[in-house]
């Protein structure tokens, strides 16, 4: 979404993340007084304490990511054009939220109790397939879908598109880039704390350098789908995730981190405008 409107990879989305799985630990330990020796919740319980700890996470990430774009990139916007100031802007920003909470936090892993239950609904093939995981595959696809409905249907969307086709066109067409700008990094943000959520819901652990490792597994998955691509970025991310597994099991789980770099190198030198990058191009001519 941030690349496809303002050409930039905005790093600083990894942290963006991190606070969204801590504000989803903080809503359960702290609103909901759980703990780490609470047992699973069952029912309507479950639901609406899952619901608050999906909604804390999707507005703190939410809230952050505008913030980040008007304190971090809105005003270099208005002053150069050059690409690098933004993104050393954006590795800037990246570290002040890290160091930030490292120092809030003692650098210390904060655990987050099991709301879910991780029960094995059927096993394929000698493969568990959890509820956890379930649920994770499921909503996925729903955002998705949701998101691509709103960025090709809605007035908001066509706003957004436009700016990314053409930034100096669709202002003189009288389209507000300053508040498409925004939306965007708040779109992202939200479906960044959701993600930020689910992760939790599955690992049930956080710290202040988790953002990392998973930014550039999402970097590179979106390399690999067609970066600026939606649908891309979502097969890229399906597509990474199996090569990891598969070199996990081949290797070792120690080289799983390793992938992504190897695959994001390959990618890069061989078909840089990913798997569906050929059609952004043509939409974009």
């Amino acid at each position: 979404m941030v690349y496809g409107v303002l050409r930039l990879i905005n790093f600083a989305n990894s942290e963006v993340f991190m606070l969204g799985t801590f504000a989803s630990i903080l809503v359960a330990t702290q609103i909901f007084n759980y703990t780490l020796e609470s047992e699973p919740l069952t029912g309507f319980k479950l639901v609406y304490t899952m619901l608050a700890m999906l909604l804390g996470a999707m507005i703190i990430s939410g809230v952050v990511s505008v913030l980040v774009e008007i304190v971090a990139y809105r005003r270099l916007r208005a002053v150069t054009s050059n690409r690098l100031t933004s993104l050393i802007s954006a590795i800037g920003v990246s570290i002040f939220l890290a160091e930030g909470v490292r120092i809030l936090t003692s650098s210390a892993p904060m655990g987050a109790p099991r709301i879910l239950d991780k029960i094995t609904l059927a096993t394929v093939l000698g493969a568990d397939i959890r509820i956890d995981i379930l649920l994770v595959i499921i909503f996925a696809i729903i955002l998705l879908v949701c998101l691509d409905l709103f960025v090709n249907k809605s007035r908001l969307g066509k706003g957004i598109r436009a700016v990314s086709m053409d930034y100096d066109t669709a202002k003189l067409m009288g389209i507000n880039i300053n508040k498409v700008i925004s939306t965007t990094f708040l779109i992202g943000g939200l479906g960044t704390g959701a993600a930020a959520f689910f992760y939790v819901t599955v690992y049930e652990v956080t710290v202040f350098r988790i953002g990392f490792e998973l930014g550039i597994a999402a970097f590179t998955a979106a390399v690999l789908g067609g970066i600026g691509n939606i649908r891309g970025a979502f097969a890229g991310g399906l597509a990474l995730g199996l090569i990891e597994m598969y070199s996990s099991a081949i290797f070792g789980t120690e080289w799983k981190s390793i992938t992504a770099f190897v695959i994001l190198v390959l990618v890069l030198l061989f078909r840089p405008n990913g798997i569906f990058g050929e059609s952004l191009q043509q939409a974009r001519v």
